[in-house]
């Protein structure tokens, strides 16, 4: 007999919860050499049906995307004029993640991020700038309702609901060599430094492998934005000498605009989902829902509706 597993809430489910706490998107790096793996063991073995790959706001080349969070900041009333010249010129972002992992942080990077980050304001989620922050885990308040389209405190609400006892008992799940549940843990060893290392070369061996790459972004990320992520497609087009096969347009989900992409060669594509998150599903499951179901089923995106 399985056990039934206790409902999380009505109208919360956990396919919404993100990974706020999780540093950087490293789905560009563990994806494309998951990929890259499987294609070298179907050399001798043929296991693997391999159809392309989808990653989502990833870490491709460490500078390129860490460096677009300033003009993103800049270009979205963020930061002030004379942050943004700060930011670009002192200390860019990847020099400051740098030293931050080395524990070596200068203080001229030190002053710049204090300075973004009092007008960033903690009170902006920097994975959706647009949408509303969990008052009760910025302020460790009481719990408040906080919109009603997107919950914004599902992650906080998730993190209680797997710590249950009886809903760890029905998943079968044990706790091992932790206390509690949590989103994101250190008893992985991830080694962070490794963030440094491009894997935008890997995406551009999977192309010529012909396997179907596509690399979308949420539109309302600052994390790893779009711009960043944007660039380096289109430089690894031109470097392997992929011709443009769908220019750049909108696309359409559901009578609305879901976002634009464009294509090169037929096997590497680009595409923003318009009004996401970092964690694209989490703030527009039903456009990228027409997003996965297009590239799985190897068709363009709507171009009207």
């Amino acid at each position: 007999m399985v056990p039934q597993v206790p409902s999380l809430s009505q109208s919360k489910s956990l396919h919404h919860w993100r990974k706020l706490c999780c540093f950087h998107a490293t789905v560009g790096h563990y994806v494309p050499q998951l990929a890259e793996l499987m294609i070298q063991y179907n050399q001798k073995h043929h296991l693997f049906n391999l159809r392309g790959i989808a990653i989502g706001n990833p870490v491709l080349e460490f500078s390129t995307d860490f460096n677009s969070r300033a003009e993103y900041f800049w270009s979205h009333g963020l930061i002030s004029d004379s942050t943004y010249k700060m930011f670009t010129s002192y200390c860019n972002y990847s020099r400051y993640v740098s030293e931050y992992y080395r524990g070596s942080m200068s203080s001229i990077c030190s002053k710049v991020m204090s300075q973004v980050s009092t007008e960033t304001s903690r009170f902006v989620d920097k994975y959706d700038v647009t949408l509303d922050v969990c008052i009760p885990s910025v302020l460790s308040q009481s719990k408040v309702q906080v919109g009603e389209s997107v919950d914004v405190c599902v992650e906080d609400e998730t993190v209680k609901y797997l710590n249950r006892r009886d809903v760890q008992e029905a998943l079968h799940a044990r706790l091992v060599g932790v206390r509690e549940w949590t989103v994101c843990s250190n008893v992985l060893d991830y080694q962070l430094l490794d963030v440094e290392i491009p894997t935008i070369n890997i995406v551009g061996s999977l192309v010529q492998a012909r396997v179907p790459v596509l690399v979308y972004s949420g539109d309302q990320d600052s994390v790893i934005p779009l711009t960043g992520s944007r660039t380096l497609v289109s430089r690894l087009a031109k470097r392997l000498g992929l011709r443009t096969s769908v220019p750049y347009r909108v696309w359409f989900a559901g009578q609305q605009v879901g976002g634009w992409t464009q294509v090169y060669g037929n096997v590497l594509s680009f595409a923003t989902v318009r009004g996401a998150s970092h964690e694209v599903p989490f703030s527009q499951p039903q456009r990228s829902l027409v997003l996965f179901k297009a590239f799985l089923d190897g068709h363009p995106l709507p171009e009207e509706f």
